[in-house]
């Protein structure tokens, strides 16, 4: 699943906004700050509701141990497809606009819940789950797509020009030095 998701994303083209931005350094940081808050954000809701799921599962959906597994994957795998439409546009929070010109995202989303479906409706022994009933399904759909409002409130949230991992490393730097001269002999 990962490596469709990886797949969609890039198929995304660039647009003429993106090749306005400067280039950017080869000391520069890998994941930006607008990165980390959209990752941040997404991985603190996904692990909330999925250990939610893991201990409180069964007496939320009155299912047995291999249902609630099988909602937890479920729900994870739908978290990662509905997050592929806000990762994107990192910075813009209608993550739909121009979602029409490309197919191959389309193409690959839609492969990817075929997928899903065929592993928890029909390849029960191959992927170690059980059938889901329509309301069990409703729930992993609306769990998941609590992503996109998440990453529109989060994309609310300014974030700082400087790396997040600067202002560490200086603040680390400053002890550091206030150790070195407060030892000297």
């Amino acid at each position: 699943m990962d490596t469709l998701g990886a797949l969609a994303l890039a198929t995304e083209k660039p647009t003429d906004e993106l090749m306005e931005n400067p280039p950017v350094g080869r000391t520069a940081p890998l994941i930006t700050n607008i990165m980390w808050r959209n990752l941040l954000s997404q991985a603190f809701y996904q692990i909330s509701i999925l250990l939610t799921l893991q201990f409180r599962g069964k007496l939320i959906f009155n299912v047995n141990e291999k249902v609630k597994d099988t909602l937890i994957f479920n729900t994870f795998v739908l978290c990662q497809v509905f997050n592929e439409f806000n990762a994107r546009k990192l910075e813009k929070k209608n993550v739909f606009k121009g979602i029409h010109r490309n197919k191959l995202f389309l193409a690959i989303i839609a492969i990817t819940i075929v997928l899903q479906v065929l592993m928890v409706e029909f390849l029960k022994k191959f992927a170690d789950t059980e059938r889901l009933n329509w309301g069990q399904w409703g729930a992993c759909v609306g769990l998941a797509a609590m992503s996109w409002p998440i990453g529109w409130i989060v994309k609310c949230i300014p974030v700082p020009e400087r790396p997040v991992f600067s202002y560490i490393k200086a603040i680390t730097y400053n002890k550091l030095q206030f150790f070195m001269h407060t030892t000297k002999p």
